[in-house]
């Protein structure tokens, strides 16, 4: 049985979108709870599991910067498929308890920023405290019942807690992207062929030559290569040094994308390309 990697515990939006993958792909994984997004990617590099499944972006608060800046650095990461996750975010409470005596509100800072509007609205003096998960912040209202919790209702409901309100998040087009991420040996042969929906190429550019993105971006364009995303994070060699992550639809073909890569390898210091994958709207 392959073992599938996530941010654990039990009841994050991590290991709801990793379940409703085993269901729908009808894959047997076994899935594995990690402390964090580097301890899953680490123990796919080092083979101690076949895949995981990792955050990369929400539509409302940004890129997942640990998963860029550790596939970045790796030389044996690859992106199997990306899967496509709506959010939707409870406020769960103790059996009979009464919302109205609330004095705590435990959740990750995620949660806690994408409901920012409805905490204001309906609990301006109540202390808000971040923990390390959804379901750490289901964990601790079980012993204080002036606490709630906002966390995914399998979270709640895994801590024997109720739902006080749903869907709390300020906008309901809150989605997270995850990358189910697998190993590739470092003598593979090149990627030559896009079969999925995108491909993710990372590079490093020479920042100190004026229009050097431009010149980059032009390689795309002139082959009709549409790119869905662009991100930049620091290089960590000197300041002002940055990587960039581009996202490509395969639609333009093999020759265009070939061509396109081939193109910016030559105006970059390094490039990577973490593979063609299939996108999947859960």
């Amino acid at each position: 049985m392959k073992t599938l990697g996530i941010l654990g515990s039990k009841g994050t939006h991590s290991e709801e979108a990793a379940l409703w993958l085993k269901k729908h792909s009808r894959e047997d994984w076994r899935i594995e709870i990690c402390a964090d997004i580097f301890d899953v990617l680490t123990a796919v590099r080092e083979r101690r599991l076949d895949a995981g499944l990792v955050p990369v972006e929400n539509s409302l608060e940004g890129s997942i910067n640990i998963t860029l800046d550790t596939l970045a650095r790796s030389d044996t990461l690859t992106i199997s498929r990306e899967l496509v996750w709506q959010v939707k975010n409870f406020l769960m409470t103790k059996p009979l308890a009464d919302v109205k005596a609330v004095r705590k509100i435990f959740s990750h800072a995620q949660p806690l920023a994408q409901c920012r509007k409805f905490l204001h609205k309906n609990f301006p003096d109540v202390e808000i405290i971040a923990t390390t998960s959804t379901a750490r912040a289901a964990e601790l209202v079980i012993v204080d019942e002036h606490a709630a919790a906002i966390c995914t209702e399998r979270a709640g409901k895994l801590h024997g807690l109720t739902i006080a309100a749903k869907d709390i998040q300020d906008n309901p087009n809150n989605f997270t992207r995850f990358f189910e991420i697998s190993y590739r040996p470092r003598d593979a042969e090149p990627i030559e062929t896009f079969d999925g929906d995108k491909v993710l190429i990372i590079c490093q550019i020479d920042g100190s030559r004026a229009g050097s993105l431009c010149s980059v971006l032009e390689e795309f364009a002139k082959r009709n290569v549409n790119m869905t995303r662009i991100e930049s994070r620091p290089a960590r060699t000197i300041l002002g040094a940055y990587i960039f992550f581009f996202e490509l639809e395969t639609d333009a073909g093999d020759a265009a994308l070939r061509g396109a890569i081939q193109a910016v390898y030559d105006k970059s210091i390094w490039l990577k390309n973490l593979g063609t994958f299939p996108v999947i709207q859960a």
